[in-house]
Parts: C-alpha cells; sequence; structure tokens
C-alpha cells in the first residue's frame, strides 16, 4: 500500500514556482502556497492548494518531516521568507527541510544552511532551470547538493518534481555554483545569438531564415531558440524578466572573480544585461535582449 502523500509548502508561485504547484496537485501532492501576489494566489488556489497568508502560516502547515520549496528571487526574499516579520523559520521543526530553489551566491546558501541547521532543519541547496513549461511538466532540471540523507529522505516529492535531478555533490552551495555556471553560458549564449540575429538583419537576410538556419548549424543553443523565436513572432509576454540573467550573470561574474578567474566572455555577457537594465528593460522578457542589440550596433554605449 502506497503511504499518503504529506503536505508541502511552497513560497513563491511565480513562474516557476507556480509551475510546481500545479505538478505536485497533479500528481497529488497536497500543497500550501504562500505568494505576496494576489493573482499568483488565485491561479495556485485554482490548482488546488491551499492558500496562506504568510510564510509562518505556510511553515505552521508542516507535518514532521516536510519540506518547504522557497522559490523567490533572490537571497534577500529568502531571508524575508524565512526569518522576516512572519517568517517560515519560526514555525519550522527540527527534522524538516528546506528546499532553497532561486540562483543566489553560494555563500548565501551556506550562510542560511547554517542557520538553519541550529534548529535541526536541513537545507537542499535546488536551484532549478528550464523555465516554467518544464516545470508544469516535471521536466526541469533540478541541481542538488545536499547530504545524501536528505536527498534520499525525499526521493518521491524530488522525482514528481523533476526527471532530470543532477546530484552534484553533499556540500551545500554547490548546487548554487552549479547553477551560476549554466546561467553564465545561458547568458553568454541568449547575447550572442541576439546579435548575430541583429546582424543578419542589417546583412538584409530574413531573420526567420537565418535562425532556422542556426538551429539546424554549429551556432544553435537552446536558448536562442526559445527566447529568439518568440522575439520574432512579436511574443512579449514576459516569462523570465531580464532581470533574472542581469542579476545571475552578475552573481556568476562576482563568484568568478572570487575564485580568481577573471574570464572574457561572461564579463562582456553581464555588462550587455547591465546596460538593457540601466536603459528600463528591467520589466520585460530577457527575449527583447534583440531589441536591445538591434539599437546598439555599435556595441556597449560607453560608461
Amino acid at each position: 500500500m502506497i503511504a499518503p502523500l504529506d503536505t508541502v509548502a511552497i513560497v513563491g508561485a511565480g513562474n516557476m514556482g507556480g509551475g510546481m504547484v500545479q505538478r505536485l496537485r497533479e500528481r497529488g501532492w497536497p500543497v500550501a502556497v504562500c505568494d505576496i501576489d494576489a493573482q499568483r494566489q488565485r491561479e495556485a488556489e485554482a490548482a488546488g492548494a491551499q492558500l496562506c497568508a504568510t510564510p509562518l502560516e505556510a511553515a505552521q502547515r508542516l507535518p514532521d518531516g516536510g519540506v518547504m520549496a522557497i522559490v523567490v528571487v533572490d537571497a534577500a526574499q529568502c531571508r524575508d521568507a524565512l526569518w522576516g516579520e512572519q517568517g517560515a523559520a519560526a514555525a519550522l521543526r527540527a527534522g524538516q527541510t528546506v528546499m532553497l530553489c532561486p540562483t543566489i551566491a553560494p555563500e548565501d546558501v551556506a550562510s542560511m544552511a547554517l542557520r538553519l541547521g541550529g534548529q535541526g532543519v536541513d537545507t537542499l541547496d535546488a536551484p532549478m532551470s528550464g523555465g516554467p513549461a518544464r516545470a508544469r511538466a516535471g521536466t526541469m532540471s533540478l541541481m542538488l547538493a545536499g547530504a545524501t540523507a536528505v536527498i534520499e529522505r525525499h526521493t518521491r516529492l524530488l522525482d514528481d518534481l523533476s526527471n532530470a535531478i543532477f546530484r552534484v555533490g553533499e556540500r551545500v552551495g554547490d548546487g548554487a555554483r552549479t547553477k551560476l555556471v549554466n546561467n553564465l553560458l545561458a547568458g553568454i549564449n541568449l547575447a550572442g545569438a541576439a546579435e548575430v540575429i541583429a546582424l543578419a538583419e542589417r546583412l538584409g537576410l530574413d531573420a526567420n531564415v537565418t535562425l532556422g538556419v542556426i538551429e539546424r548549424s554549429s551556432g544553435q543553443s537552446w536558448i536562442g531558440t526559445d527566447r529568439l523565436r518568440r522575439a520574432l513572432t512579436g511574443d512579449h509576454q514576459p516569462l523570465a524578466h531580464m532581470t533574472l540573467l542581469a542579476k545571475d550573470t552578475g552573481l556568476a561574474v562576482a563568484a568568478a572573480h572570487r575564485a580568481g578567474h577573471a574570464g572574457v566572455l561572461g564579463p562582456l555577457a553581464a555588462a550587455v544585461f547591465a546596460a538593457a537594465l540601466g536603459e528600463g528593460m528591467a520589466g520585460r522578457d530577457d527575449a527583447a535582449l534583440l531589441d536591445w542589440m538591434r539599437a546598439h550596433p555599435d556595441g556597449l554605449p560607453k560608461p
């Protein structure tokens, strides 16, 4: 007989967290959700989730040994969800587990894990990749770092969340390091793809035809296809805001410097995303980097 599923708490039901909520509900998991956005709460409720007004309330719904996934944007939001006013940590108990899913600095992951460990709460360093549709389908990449015993304890939940789980090590923070490496390359690839499509247009080529050639040739990248196909069809719905890759490439470059690796392309990609933010593109999808490249045929603006 299969044991009944325990309630999972999710703080942050945005693009990725919302996909996780729907996936877990489809798989039969009871889910308690807290999000500051009323629309996200309504979407979670429609999926059958239990709504909570605060992270503290969500933590109070957790059973012994239960899991809370923090699916927010940055380290500051993680700390607020855990230790801010009405933060979850006040109700978390020894033997429970916090999954840290955002892309944040490894040092932030380690410091949060140390603080949670002081009250007997385990931490899984668990950044994600793949976008909302793959989170919803259970096919997103999940980069796990943490104690093997903790991972094994939650195998059923993790397998329902992702069919592409990578155990990168037991050292908490290595999931974050892996995600930063991946996202720096994603930023480099997207900046490169946007630049060459803008160049193709300048050369008088059909951008859609050119992208089709690239997709079947050596210049292909998943993020280039995903973002630029949408950009070229005029789909401007924000699925991954420009701020995210700007944040992630900046964090990756900072981590590289701390490791004594200055890099060449990474800092350039980070500078491109930072420049796009500086020109008011923060609220736009990162596919809008094509528009930025079209507007800057002479390269990065001088500081």
